[in-house]
């Protein structure tokens, strides 16, 4: 399944101007990073994936309708899932996007690698 394009939109329209963002093809779906950190990604199982703060995570399992993210049959903790259906409205999705953009704001920035540097100058050469 490919990720929903116009959730992609919508996430990237309520980031724009806030956030310096750099979006990466990843998990299937289209992430969207801050320095580096995960924020939220349009996710390639539908909805949303989500980073959030370890401590909070189980809370907001409890008293929301994410749930824990599991990747490669293991629980991912700090990371859920929401459905699509918990995203169709602005309201809806913000809250997300502002937990998550929050969170991967607060971690120090990932340094770039070389590698990754030159794949950038690649790309904005063509």
């Amino acid at each position: 399944m490919a990720y929903d394009e116009d959730l992609a939109d919508r996430i990237r329209e309520l980031l724009h101007g806030r956030y310096q963002v750099t979006e990466k093809k990843m998990f299937g779906g289209l992430a969207f990073l801050i320095g580096g950190n995960m924020a939220i990604a349009a996710s390639g199982q539908g909805g949303a994936l989500v980073r959030v703060d370890r401590d909070e995570a189980d809370h907001l399992v409890e008293t929301t309708s994410a749930e824990a993210a599991v990747m490669g049959g293991r629980p991912m903790r700090g990371w859920l899932r929401v459905s699509s259906g918990d995203l169709r409205t602005k309201r809806q999705l913000e809250k997300w996007v502002t937990l998550g953009a929050g969170y991967a704001s607060s971690l120090p920035p990932k340094k770039r690698s070389p590698a990754a540097g030159l794949a950038a100058r690649r790309h904005l050469q063509t």
